[in-house]
């Protein structure tokens, strides 16, 4: 049997050692190093460097897991049920590149699709978040715990908007009227990976948003699970690391995906 615990601790100091060398790069980089991949779809050799960083250290670490990354799984429908790290080496680009200090790196392992173990660093506060299945959720070493908020409208809630998929726009516009008038606010980070961190450990109460990728949410879905929330897709499913959409909470949870469900018709 794979011992999560051991390989999460052998994990760490890759995860640190990439996160430590984006910051040490962060203002080094100009304009002439972004390039587009798509509207919007910001990347610098930081990003693609960061990636090889990773995948190196974890392929000595765990060398049967395949890998799903962001830089280089541009089709990731050939994905099975065995190990795969799920890798995103600079969540919140578009923050980096403007150096506002909001992003991160994160890292997933799945197994038969669903995630097993999950690390988040935050370099700006030096902040890493981590869990495996079965173990509980950890920041830097210390035990943590969702919110224990049990009503929407005491809550801090989390999205993202929109960015080059423009299609659902109208729909998220009225659920984010309705979420603004029964909670305390919603905010938008720009990472989708600290927005979920932030939820596993109680800064947020719940977090949803659509239209993302494996690599955005491997990491922080066990995290989140092991802190004692609840996360699934907007229907309410199980499946999320593929489905694009991803609602996560403690105990608003279920009140929470009936605001959503009552705005948003798939």
């Amino acid at each position: 049997m794979l011992d999560l615990a051991n390989l999460l601790n052998l994990s760490k100091p890759v995860v640190l050692e990439t996160g430590r060398w984006i910051q040490s790069v962060v203002n080094d980089i100009g304009q002439e190093d972004i390039q587009y991949k798509g509207t919007n779809d910001l990347v610098s050799y930081v990003d693609q460097t960061a990636e090889k960083r990773l995948k190196e250290g974890l392929g000595r670490v765990f060398p049967e897991a395949g890998f799903v990354a962001e830089e280089s799984a541009s089709d990731y429908s050939e994905v099975g049920d065995g190990y795969y790290w799920v890798i995103d080496p600079l969540d919140g680009t578009t923050n980096f590149l403007h150096r506002l200090p909001i992003y991160a790196v994160s890292v997933g392992l799945i197994y038969q699709k669903q995630p097993i173990l999950g690390l988040i660093y935050e370099p700006n506060r030096d902040e890493l978040f981590c869990a495996a299945k079965g173990t509980g959720a950890f920041l830097n070493d210390q035990s943590i715990h969702v919110s224990d908020q049990n009503q929407v409208s005491r809550s801090l809630l989390a999205t993202g908007f929109p960015y080059y998929d423009f299609s659902y726009q109208d729909q998220y516009l009225a659920l984010l009227k309705e979420l603004m008038q029964k909670s305390h606010g919603l905010r938008r980070m720009g990472a989708a990976a600290i927005d979920l961190a932030y939820t596993a450990c109680g800064r947020f109460e719940g977090f949803f948003e659509a239209n993302l990728k494996p690599w955005d949410v491997a990491a922080g879905k066990i995290i989140i699970e092991e802190a004692g929330g609840s996360v699934t897709n907007f229907s309410g499913g199980d499946e999320v690391i593929f489905s694009g959409e991803i609602i996560g909470a403690g105990p608003i949870f279920d009140e929470f995906l009936r605001i959503l469900q009552s705005k948003w018709k798939p």
